[in-house]
């Protein structure tokens, strides 16, 4: 079930209100592991247990990419939407939006931004200053 758009691009947009979470600064993918772990024995996140691992699958892909393409120091943190949770991810790399790879063997890599948009039911990105923030919301189920 398709529930977020599978096209080469991702729309600009701001993210939707959100609040209470928590939040990472991060410099070196090395980091990562110590993250899904903080969110694994976090209270913040209530629901199914699918539910964290969608979470931190989502979390992962948005913050590797950006270490990896975002040029060094990014912000990334899992808060609360009603009901729902929002993922957002800061990078320095304002001029680059995100981008899926197209006509890429799988093998290679590059499908983790269409994964994102298939567990999401909205994601974005927008620029503020020389930070681009990407973001998806996910469903508590």
């Amino acid at each position: 079930m398709r529930r977020g758009p599978a096209v080469p691009g991702w729309p600009p947009a701001p993210p939707p209100p959100a609040w209470d979470g928590l939040s990472w600064q991060l410099s070196d993918v090395s980091q990562l592991p110590e993250v899904r772990d903080e969110l694994r024995r976090s209270g913040e996140v209530d629901g199914p247990a699918d539910l964290r691992d969608r979470l931190l699958l989502v979390l992962d892909e948005m913050a590797s990419n950006a270490l990896r393409h975002g040029g060094g120091h990014v912000e990334a943190a899992v808060r609360r939407t009603g009901d729902a949770f929002l993922v957002a991810v800061s990078d320095g790399a304002a001029g680059s939006p995100p981008t899926p790879a197209v006509d890429r063997d799988p093998g290679q890599g590059g499908l983790g931004l269409y994964l994102i948009a298939e567990l999401s039911t909205a994601h974005g990105w927008y620029v503020d200053g020389d930070a681009k923030t990407v973001w998806a919301v996910l469903p508590p189920g």
